[in-house]
C-alpha cells in the first residue's frame, strides 16, 4: 500500500530487504556470540556468579529490596511535587501578563539549563550549609530537589506546547460562552491537552525514576543502582550478573508506568466521547455539550 511518504516495495526491493535482514542478524549473532565468548573467558557466566539471585534471599532482602524502595520514594516524592508545578509554570508561559509570562519563561530556562547532576550538587550543599537537614536524610532530599527543579521545567514546555498544539477555536468558543480564561484552561484547554502531552510526560516520567541513579553515584544515596557495590562486594565480584539483574528491574518498572499511561490514555480518549460536560455556574451556563465547543 503506497502513500505520500512510502512506496510499496517491488520484487527487486523485497529480495534487498530479506538480504538485508538476514546480514544484520548475522552481524548481530557473532556480536552476541563474541560478548558472550568474552565474558566466559572472565568468568562472568560462571553458576556461582548468578546463583546468589536465585539461592539467597539475603541479595534482595538486605541489597536490592531497600535500594529499589529508595528509588521509588524518590521518584514518587519528584512525580507528585513536579507534575503539579510544571503545569503551573506552563500556564504561567501562556499568560496574557507579559511580566508573568517572561518571569516564569526565565525560571523554566534557568532551570532546564543547567544539567541535574549539577543541580544535585548545588543542592546538597544549600542543604549541608543552610538546614538542619540530617546527613541520612539529605542525599533524598537533595535527589528530590534537583529532580523536581529540572523535571518541572521540562513539563512547563511540555504543557505549553501541548495547549499551543490544539486548534484556536477551542479557546474561541469558550469566550464566546462566557467563560473567563482560568476557565478556558481549566475546563476547556488543559482536558484536550492532556492526551496530546501525554506520551512526552511518560517519557518524563520515565527520566525522573532512572536519573535517580546519579544520587547514588554522587551523593551516596542508597538507590538501587548503588547497590551493585555492595553486592559484588559481598557475593565475589559479579558485576555484570549484578548489573544485569537491576536492569532488568528497572526495565519492568518503566514497563509498568508506561502501560499504565497507555490504559490511562484509552480511558481519557474514550472519556472525550461524553454528550456533556459540566460548566461552574459563573460561566454563564450551566450545561455545555463537548460537540459544540469542538465545532466552534
Amino acid at each position: 500500500m503506497s502513500s505520500l511518504l512510502y512506496d510499496t516495495p517491488g520484487p527487486r526491493a523485497k529480495r534487498r530487504n530479506v538480504v538485508y535482514t538476514i546480514v544484520f542478524l548475522a552481524v548481530l549473532a557473532l556480536v552476541a556470540w563474541w560478548v558472550l565468548g568474552a565474558l566466559d573467558d572472565k568468568h562472568q557466566l560462571d553458576a556461582d556468579k548468578w546463583s546468589p539471585f536465585v539461592t539467597d534471599s539475603r541479595v534482595w532482602t538486605t541489597y536490592l529490596l531497600p535500594g529499589l524502595t529508595e528509588t521509588l520514594r524518590a521518584a514518587a516524592l519528584s512525580i507528585v511535587i513536579a507534575l503539579p508545578l510544571g503545569a503551573a509554570l506552563g500556564i504561567g508561559r501562556l499568560s496574557d501578563h507579559r511580566w508573568v509570562r517572561v518571569s516564569v519563561g526565565a525560571v523554566v530556562e534557568f532551570f532546564r539549563a543547567i544539567p541535574v547532576l549539577l543541580l544535585m550538587m548545588f543542592a546538597n550543599s544549600l542543604y549541608r550549609e543552610f538546614t538542619t537537614v540530617s546527613s541520612d536524610f539529605r542525599p533524598l532530599y537533595a535527589v528530590v530537589t534537583a529532580l523536581v527543579l529540572y523535571n518541572a521545567s521540562v513539563i512547563a514546555e511540555v504543557v505549553r506546547a501541548g495547549v499551543l498544539s490544539l486548534p484556536r477555536g477551542q479557546g474561541d468558543a469558550a469566550v464566546a460562552l462566557g467563560m473567563r480564561k482560568g476557565q478556558t484552561m481549566l475546563y476547556v484547554l488543559l482536558p484536550q491537552a492532556v492526551t496530546v502531552m501525554l506520551p512526552a510526560l511518560v517519557s518524563q516520567l520515565v527520566v525522573i525514576v532512572k536519573d535517580t541513579a546519579l544520587g547514588g553515584a554522587l551523593l551516596g544515596f542508597a538507590e538501587l543502582l548503588s547497590q551493585n557495590r555492595q553486592i559484588t562486594a559481598n557475593y565475589g565480584a559479579n558485576t555484570i550478573a549484578t548489573l544485569v539483574v537491576i536492569s532488568l528491574i528497572y526495565i519492568a518498572i518503566n514497563f509498568a508506568l508506561t502501560t499504565l499511561a497507555s490504559r490511562l490514555e484509552k480511558r481519557l480518549r474514550r472519556g472525550r466521547k461524553t454528550p456533556s460536560v459540566t460548566l461552574p455556574a459563573q460561566a454563564g451556563a450551566t450545561d455545555v455539550t463537548s460537540e459544540a465547543v469542538s465545532g466552534a
